[in-house]
């Protein structure tokens, strides 16, 4: 019985198990779009294009650190966003325009829940020089075989401030269905603020 018992727990771990690195694809390819892991040598495009973007952005995110936009900064970010990665708890990829490898933005699977969730949680910005062109579209549909096929989640989620339009318009046209709604669910901007949830199944492909 004990033995029975043992090859069960074995199979779930099997199941339920963190992706590691030697799993993962080093980038993914979209529509006219190429995603991959941040790179040192990315850094100065990152800062140009956050800086450019900062009015933009900073409506829709938490409150940016005062050394945010430095070198030394993103050298944590990168080492962040590999420790998060090798703990298979996030997913960071940056977005680059096919046509010029121009960075355009960038989005993250966080948060990553496994055993009996099997979720994660979807996160994007773009830079304000490339909005509304269909980039974040195709980039995010491009994740998505990614976060249920490699990562083999049951359940990516998002969530979204009411009134970003740009974000509701993106959810709903790469198939998320809204769920529900959360009062002051996330810090943004400095304020705890209202968000519509939204999430979309492996099997809602």
């Amino acid at each position: 019985m004990q033995r029975d018992a043992d090859e069960a727990s074995s199979l779930n771990m099997a199941f339920f198990r963190s992706v590691t690195l030697s799993d993962l694809t080093p980038a993914i390819s979209g529509d006219g779009v190429l995603l991959r892991p941040a790179q040192m040598s990315d850094c100065s495009a990152w800062i140009r294009l956050r800086e450019e973007s900062r009015e933009f952005l900073t409506p829709w995110e938490p409150t940016w650190p005062a050394d945010d936009l430095t070198r030394a900064s993103f050298r944590r970010r990168i080492r962040r966003y590999a420790e998060d990665q090798r703990s298979d708890v996030a997913y960071a990829f940056f977005i680059f325009r096919k046509s010029d490898n121009v960075l355009v933005g960038g989005l993250t699977l966080a948060n990553i829940r496994r055993g009996c969730a099997q979720a994660g949680s979807l996160g994007y910005w773009m830079g304000a020089a490339y909005a509304r062109q269909g980039h974040m579209t195709a980039a995010v549909n491009a994740l998505l075989p990614f976060a249920f096929d490699t990562l083999k989640l049951h359940r990516v989620e998002a969530a979204c401030i009411p009134a970003n339009a740009g974000s509701i318009r993106l959810l709903e046209k790469t198939g998320f269905t809204r769920e529900g709604f959360a009062r002051q669910y996330l810090c943004i901007d400095g304020i705890w603020q209202d968000h519509l949830l939204y999430a979309k199944l492996e099997g809602d492909r």
